[in-house]
């Protein structure tokens, strides 16, 4: 079973007991988060696809640990003038550990729409 989720403006294809690197999320280290902006599931069943997101199905994680990414360097020069600009950034992050993939009915899904065949277009 796995389910895309999106966190911090980016989506992840997580599974249980997986860990993934977020954006930086408020909260400290051992402290439980849901993600409950899951866009895609996939169990036993079959596929359940959000739009956008899938009613009452949430992720539920544990904050590891937070940290920063490499340092990044912008430099800014214009020739022949005299004038050089350095500066430098460290993105902030937090990963998480994926603990369970929760759905609101028990695990059940809802009834699905049957989508029939495909029309063949004649022109």
């Amino acid at each position: 079973m796995y389910a895309v989720v999106q966190a911090g403006g980016k989506q992840y294809k997580v599974s249980k007991g997986d860990l993934i690197k977020v954006e930086r999320m408020g909260g400290e280290v051992g402290e439980k988060v849901e993600l409950d902006q899951v866009l895609l599931v996939r169990d036993e069943e079959g596929v359940q696809l959000g739009t956008p997101a899938v009613a009452g199905v949430k992720v539920v994680g544990r904050i590891t640990s937070h940290g920063r990414g490499k340092k990044i360097v912008i430099f800014k020069q214009r020739r022949r003038k005299g004038y050089r600009l350095k500066k430098g950034h460290r993105q902030d992050h937090t990963w998480i550990e994926i603990e369970d993939i929760i759905s609101a009915q028990g695990g059940k899904r809802g009834p699905q729409k049957s989508r029939g065949k495909l029309q063949k277009r004649e022109g």
